[in-house]
């Protein structure tokens, strides 16, 4: 591991860690807010540009993923060329523009092609605020980080959808997009005030073919690392498919209305709290006991949710619970695996986060999807999605531990 002391730490004006966690955490709290706040509006967008099928009305979060994963190649290695400033700052305003422009969007083509524009932007956040944390941490300290992080982000799916449902309340659609556009626009302002840069000028990669080649080559020959972003992968496109259809199961099937948004919150906020404790126990415990188990713990209880979906409804307080216990182990995995995929490729964070984030977006943007348009007026689909993808996930798991599971070593497989 680079044992350099990061040069965010050798500047004067270097962030105080809680306010880099926090600015780290808004950045990357850009992505929830684009998604989770248009929840409660999905109807009325339908309605407003004559989406007549209700599935299809989840092709504004598609189109989003569609965007990030598109553009999530180009951020790292402009990032590891020019720093993490300048990208970061063009994709944040990128993202203001795009939130803003769909205020006025005629049709629902538009809005699809903005909202793809607007993920463009948003793959800034998704790779460079990775790359600046790894910057600055290794090992079980930036799984602490990321913990940390992940919870203080997950204010936004907590708030986001009740934000949504206010607008929908006391105006329409569009003053979504309104907010969605202030709130960037003072992150953004934020960033630029106050965010170092904290890649070495001696890390700095030319941009040409054989660098960026090579940049992949070490990605994706590390077996550890690709094991783990693939793993990391098949669980958010859980998550993904969840957010898809969380409208129609929330309002469709158990019939909430106006209350979605605060059941939302609830496992949001489930989720935050297994953040913080995954941040206090993984430097005692250790980032593999942790998100192995909590992937076992994963795959149980969705087995369990999808037999029960089986044999008829699930009502509303199994389905709340036995959702919240899954998605609290999420909060164990997400950002441990991400840590375990980034600890062998510091000397490339930007290009390996890159590339991490565009396989994990793609990919899990493309099953979520699948999941959420096999909706059928049920949870049995969701729940074969979560069972099925824990399953895929513990194949790569062993892949990447040669078939060994909670383990300490912290050594790059390749």
């Amino acid at each position: 591991m680079d044992q350099r002391t990061p040069l965010a730490e050798t500047r004067q004006d270097s962030l105080p860690r809680w306010e880099f966690i926090a600015l780290a955490a808004a950045l990357m709290a850009l992505n929830a807010l684009a998604i989770d706040i248009m929840l409660p509006g999905l109807q009325e967008i339908g309605a407003s540009l004559n989406v007549a099928d209700e599935n299809h009305r989840q092709y504004v979060i598609s189109a989003y993923f569609g965007g990030m994963a598109a553009a999530l190649l180009v951020y790292g290695p402009l990032s590891d060329r020019f720093g993490r400033r300048g990208p970061l700052l063009v994709g944040l305003t990128i993202y203001v523009v795009a939130a803003a422009a769909a205020v006025f969007a005629p049709t629902f083509e538009v809005l699809l092609a903005l909202r793809f524009i607007q993920g463009v932007g948003a793959a800034s956040t998704r790779v460079i605020a990775v790359s600046v944390v790894r910057d600055r941490f290794g090992g079980r300290a930036m799984a602490e980080v990321m913990s940390l992080i992940f919870m203080t982000f997950m204010v936004i799916p907590v708030i986001a959808p009740s934000l949504g449902q206010l607008m929908m309340i006391f105006a329409n659609w569009h003053m979504i997009f309104v907010l969605m556009a202030l709130i960037a626009a003072a992150i953004t302002f934020w960033t630029w005030a106050r965010l170092p840069e904290t890649l070495h000028p001696e890390d700095r990669r030319e941009i040409d073919v054989s660098s960026i080649a090579q940049g992949f080559r070490i990605v994706l020959s590390n077996r550890m690392s690709l094991g783990y972003t693939l793993a990391s992968t098949a669980v958010f496109s859980a998550l993904f498919g969840f957010i898809n259809s969380a409208q129609q199961i929330y309002v469709g099937i158990y019939g909430l209305g106006a209350w979605f948004p605060v059941l939302f919150a609830v496992v949001a906020g489930l989720m935050a709290v297994s953040s913080f404790v995954n941040s206090k126990l993984v430097s005692r415990v250790g980032m593999r006991r942790l998100s192995h188990g909590a992937l076992l713990g994963f795959m149980t209880v969705s087995a369990i949710w999808f037999v029960w979906s089986l044999t008829g409804p699930v009502p509303l307080a199994a389905f709340v619970i036995l959702f919240a216990l899954v998605m609290i182990q999420f909060g164990w995995i997400g950002s441990n695996f991400n840590s375990i995929a980034m600890e062998p490729l510091g000397h490339i964070a930007g290009t390996a986060s890159s590339i991490q984030g565009f396989i994990q977006t793609l990919g899990g943007g493309v099953v979520g999807a699948m999941i959420g348009q096999a909706f059928d007026g049920t949870v049995t689909p969701l729940a074969a999605g979560f069972f099925g993808v824990a399953l895929v996930g513990l194949a790569l798991v062993l892949v990447a531990e040669r078939g060994r599971l909670f383990g300490t070593s912290s050594s790059a497989g390749h």
